[in-house]
């Protein structure tokens, strides 16, 4: 199995750690001919209005969203689940890919400061909670009905969304120890 993680901007490096960890090729993706002979492809968190610039000015925009409606898996998390997402709310510099059918507000918790954690319940990944370090990170506003809410937090903010092939987090698997996350994108890689 071969994954491309999206390497214009952001935590890349650990997500292809992560991978590498449960035994899968990792291929960063910087052009659009690194998309080639791929399984999936992760879009990372970092800055969402600096990965969007970039997507589009490499061609990497139109070539993902390609391949995603052709039934490539995409997994984003954070900045990459904003690119996902069909609406913006405050998105007015950054051009989403429109692949998964979900309304997404950037930086919903605030700036760097108000970042934290929390153990979440996520049903696919079994009985124990999944610790989550959230960033700067966005919220799922509003999903359609064909998209399957995977965590809330306590108060009903949804930070976890699958549509498909297509998978979202609002917070940042690659940087704990806790591969399950990822496990779940390789399942639906294969089919599982």
């Amino acid at each position: 199995m071969r994954i491309g993680v999206l390497a214009a901007q952001g935590d890349f490096l650990e997500h292809i750690a992560s991978l590498q960890r449960l035994g899968v090729e990792a291929i960063p993706v910087r052009l659009p001919r690194d998309l080639v002979q791929i399984d999936g492809v992760i879009i990372p968190g970092g800055e969402s209005t600096s990965i969007s610039k970039l997507m589009l000015d490499y061609n990497l925009a139109a070539e993902v969203k390609s391949l995603a409606r052709e039934g490539l898996p995409v997994f984003g998390t954070c900045a990459g689940m904003i690119l996902l997402a069909k609406d913006i709310t405050d998105g007015n510099r950054v051009e989403p890919l429109r692949l998964m059918d979900i309304k997404v507000r950037r930086n919903a918790f605030g700036r760097q400061r108000e970042s934290f954690e929390a153990d979440l319940s996520i049903t696919p990944l079994g009985d124990k909670p999944f610790h989550a370090i959230f960033i700067r990170a966005p919220i799922i506003e509003q999903v359609s009905p064909g998209v399957k809410v995977l965590a809330k937090l306590d108060d009903g903010t949804i930070v976890a969304v699958r549509e498909g092939k297509l998978l979202a987090s609002a917070f940042h698997p690659e940087l704990t120890d806790d591969l399950r996350f990822h496990q779940y994108f390789l399942d639906i890689v294969t089919g599982k």
